[in-house]
C-alpha cells in the first residue's frame, strides 16, 4: 500500500487532530503518501484532497476541533454520491482510507467498502463514548473534564443561593458523560437514556437530601433522558415543589471544544497508528479500538450496532455517594 487518505467527519471531538497527526506521521514512517480530505465525505466527493507532509500536522496535537474540518454530506447518502467519492480515490491511486468519527461516519465507510471495495479503517472520534469495540472514544475524557469544570462553577452558585440546579450534558443515546460527571461533580442524581428515571424518583432523591439539611442540590441529565430535557424536568419538579429555587444550565457544545486532555492525546495517537497499521496488515472495514489497554479491531457494522451497556455500578455509586 503506497497511498492512503484520511478524513474527519460528523461532530468534532477533542483529539481528532492528535489522531490525524498520528495517521499522517505513521503513514510517512512506513513510506506512504498521505492525503488529507477537507470537509469529510462532502470534500471527498468534490475531490478536495491534498498531499500532507510531516509539517502539515505540526503543532496540532494540542488543538481542539479538526484542521481538516467536517461537514455533513447529503449527497454521500446516495449511491451516486458514494460512487463519486470512490472514483476520486481511485483516480489518485489511493488504496486505503482512514476515517475519524462516530457511528454516522462509520456507516458511510461501511457502505463505501461494501459497494466499492474501498479499504477503510475507522478511528472512533466522538465524545459520547457510545461505540462498541473500544473502552473509550477520542474526545470523551476531555468532554467529561470540560463538563466537570462547568459543574464545579455552578455548584458555587448553587451553594451560595441554596438552589437546585438541573445541568444537561450531551448524550442523546448514551449516558456515559452524565454518569461520570455526576460522580466526579458530586451530584445528587444522574438521569441517563439507558435507565428509566421518573420525576417521582428525582423528588425522592432530592427530598432525601433536604431531610439531611442539604441546602443545594445538583442533578445531571443527559440529552436523551426519558423525562425530556433538563428544562422540561426542572419544570415538572417545580410544579411539585413550587417553594424551591430551581435553575437550569445546558452545557451544550462547549463539551466538544477545547484542548484535548493528556488521556485523549495519547488515546488518539494510539488509534491513529493502529488504523494505518491495520491497513498495512490487510485489515479493512474495521474500527481500531483499545480494550483493556490493548489494540483491537472490530467490524464497522458491529461497532455501530453492537450494544455498549452503561456500567450500572456507576449509577449505584451516585446514589451511595449522594447521601
Amino acid at each position: 500500500m503506497k497511498k492512503i487518505a484520511v478524513l474527519t467527519s460528523g461532530g468534532d471531538a477533542p483529539g481528532m487532530n492528535a489522531c490525524l497527526r498520528a495517521v499522517v506521521r505513521c503513514g510517512l514512517y512506513h513510506g506512504m503518501e498521505v492525503y488529507g480530505v477537507k470537509r469529510g465525505y462532502d470534500g471527498l466527493i468534490r475531490g478536495d484532497l491534498y498531499k500532507m507532509k510531516s509539517y502539515s500536522v505540526s503543532n496540532i496535537i494540542q488543538q481542539g476541533g479538526t484542521i481538516l474540518k467536517s461537514a455533513r454530506s447529503v449527497e454521500f447518502r446516495t449511491k451516486e454520491g458514494r460512487t463519486k467519492a470512490a472514483e476520486q480515490l481511485r483516480d489518485r491511486g489511493i488504496e486505503g482510507l482512514v476515517v475519524i468519527g462516530g457511528d454516522g461516519t462509520f456507516t458511510g465507510a461501511n457502505l463505501l467498502y461494501n459497494e466499492h471495495g474501498i479499504k477503510v479503517v475507522g478511528a472512533p472520534g466522538t465524545i459520547d463514548n457510545d461505540l462498541y469495540g473500544t473502552d473509550y472514544t477520542i474526545g470523551y475524557d476531555t468532554a467529561v473534564n470540560t463538563a466537570l469544570d462547568a459543574i464545579d462553577k455552578v455548584r458555587d452558585t448553587a451553594n451560595s443561593h441554596d438552589r437546585i440546579f438541573f445541568i444537561e450534558v450531551m448524550g442523546r443515546d448514551s449516558g456515559y458523560i452524565a454518569i461520570e460527571t455526576a460522580i466526579g461533580g458530586g451530584a445528587e442524581m444522574a438521569m441517563v437514556p439507558e435507565t428509566q428515571t421518573t420525576i417521582e424518583d428525582v423528588i425522592n432523591a432530592l427530598q432525601s437530601g433536604w431531610d439531611k439539611e442539604k441546602s443545594a442540590s445538583i442533578v445531571i441529565t443527559a440529552e436523551g433522558s426519558s423525562e425530556g430535557s433538563a428544562l422540561e424536568i426542572a419544570n415538572k419538579v417545580k410544579a411539585r415543589c413550587p417553594e424551591k429555587d430551581i435553575k437550569v444550565t445546558t452545557l451544550g457544545h462547549i463539551q466538544r471544544g477545547g484542548s484535548p486532555s493528556a488521556a485523549d492525546r495519547i488515546l488518539a495517537s494510539r488509534m491513529g497508528i493502529a488504523a494505518v497499521e491495520g491497513l498495512i496488515e490487510g485489515r479493512s472495514n474495521v474500527m481500531a479500538g483499545i480494550i483493556k489497554d490493548e489494540v483491537t479491531y472490530t467490524k464497522l457494522e458491529e461497532a455501530i450496532n453492537g450494544e455498549k451497556p452503561l456500567n450500572t455500578d456507576l449509577l449505584k455509586m451516585v446514589k451511595i455517594l449522594s447521601i
